[in-house]
């Protein structure tokens, strides 16, 4: 087993596009050739576009880009901009007429952060595909990471800053791969120590608050949290797959966030997971999911290690070196 990049994966390219004075962005990954796909939507609050046709009992097979973006149910404008460039380039579905791109895409909430009136839109998106490549992806604040944030359960004032990670595996010929922006209401834990990474930070702001103890004292009380979150991702494989074992795959994953969020999938998260399988390597479901978890899971963490600190919100960095 060796680590490689997400764009090592057998037809897969990534681009992002972001506005640093507005604390937004999004990422687009691209697959021409057509992926085979599912998808796995936990949070009670998501953004999402084209989820019903991943459904295996619909005529779609494949789709032929994700866009995650910020902006919140705007940001799904961003896709518009994959549909643009993927159909200059006579690539997508053929009615005859034209060729329809399969773009399917969800978002998060970061319009508390920077300019809320600047949102990923077609122009973004497109620029996001025009930037896509095979070289390696960049983690941190890039992309619909940008202006991710995590632990805002008392406010931004006490949260840390999120953002983009990216990890990759192969075994033999199987290549197994992640990609996440990471912008939950909880903490982000790291599982082989049970170390708070980036999370609800004291008054004093230089530790650490549970924010699960936060709300288990306060379980009497009701509140509205819709503040800024959903953890967004896709994993991708070369394994040869149908769309139901893209849709289990795309379950399984989802322990990635289990394993790194507290709490993961609330209410207040939008928390989506797309699947996509480009290759053609026989591969058996069970050893794709778990290994999509594993990656997803230390995808999770690169996120919030590589961030960097943007419009006052502290990072990983900022704590460690305390």
């Amino acid at each position: 087993m060796k680590e490689i990049k997400f764009t090592d994966i057998d037809h897969i390219k990534v681009g992002h596009s972001q506005n640093f004075e507005s604390a937004t962005g999004c990422t687009v990954i691209i697959c021409e050739k057509g992926a085979v796909a599912g998808v796995d939507v936990r949070g009670g609050s998501p953004g999402t576009r084209e989820t019903d046709l991943l459904n295996p009992v619909n005529m779609i097979q494949q789709i032929h880009a994700v866009m995650l973006s910020g902006g919140s149910a705007f940001g799904l404008d961003a896709a518009s901009g994959a549909m643009r460039y993927l159909e200059e380039r006579n690539i997508g579905f053929d009615v005859q007429v034209t060729k329809v791109p399969i773009v399917c895409s969800a978002v998060l909430f970061d319009l508390s952060l920077g300019d809320y009136k600047v949102r990923p839109d077609l122009k973004m998106g497109y620029e996001a595909c025009m930037n896509a490549t095979n070289a390696e992806c960049p983690n941190g604040n890039i992309g619909a990471g940008t202006g991710a944030t995590v632990g805002k359960l008392l406010g931004l004032q006490r949260a840390m800053k999120g953002g983009l990670g990216s990890y990759a595996l192969q075994i033999g010929e199987l290549k197994v791969g992640a990609i996440v922006a990471v912008n939950c209401l909880g903490d982000v834990i790291e599982p082989s120590t049970g170390k708070t990474l980036a999370g609800l930070l004291n008054e004093d702001l230089k530790n650490f608050e549970s924010t699960e103890d936060i709300m288990t004292a306060n379980y009497d009380s009701k509140k509205n949290l819709f503040s800024g979150n959903t953890t967004i991702g896709v994993v991708a494989t070369n394994g040869e797959f149908s769309k139901s074992e893209m849709n289990k795959i795309a379950s399984m994953s989802h322990n990635g966030y289990a394993r790194t969020m507290r709490p993961a999938h609330s209410i207040f998260d939008g928390d989506t997971i797309f699947a996509l399988s480009t290759g053609k390597v026989q591969a058996d479901i069970s050893t794709v999911g778990f290994l999509a978890a594993r990656v997803m899971e230390q995808a999770v963490i690169n996120a919030v290690k590589s961030a960097s600190s943007l419009h006052g919100i502290k990072a990983y960095s900022d704590i460690a070196k305390q």
